[in-house]
């Protein structure tokens, strides 16, 4: 079995090397890592991950409109994204369900336990 692809679109880099130390360290995952909505878009394309965590709050292009540009396109369209963020009340966590995201992860998250948290969201063993 190969290893999990993921890409994390996050403009914190220390956000990006917690998330990407648990990932490989824990589950044995591919990580590769993007600072922005426009680099993740890339990456995306070039790279076609099994998934993507993608935070919501960045700056230039946040990461809703980094998702739709995700869904309009036919080369990224049916990765799954997964969106880290810091916005837990109800009416974000709608708006969020309705967007058609795979799931969503709050920040602060434990490191150590979100490969089990991405693994339970996409249906996947670990």
């Amino acid at each position: 079995m190969t290893a999990k692809r993921i890409l994390i679109v996050d403009d914190e880099y220390d956000i990006r090397a917690v998330v990407e130390l648990a990932l490989k360290t824990v589950a044995g995952w591919e990580v590769s890592t993007a600072g922005s909505g426009i680099e993740g878009l890339a990456k995306a394309v070039a790279e076609q991950p099994d998934a993507i965590l993608l935070d919501v709050m960045m700056p230039d292009m946040d990461g809703i409109a980094t998702f739709q540009a995700l869904q309009a396109n036919p080369s990224t369209e049916s990765i799954p994204v997964i969106l880290l963020t810091a916005k837990v009340q109800a009416p974000d966590q709608r708006r969020f369900a309705e967007l058609g995201v795979a799931g969503l992860i709050t920040k602060p998250f434990k490191a150590m336990k979100l490969p089990s948290q991405i693994a339970e969201v996409l249906g996947w063993n670990v």
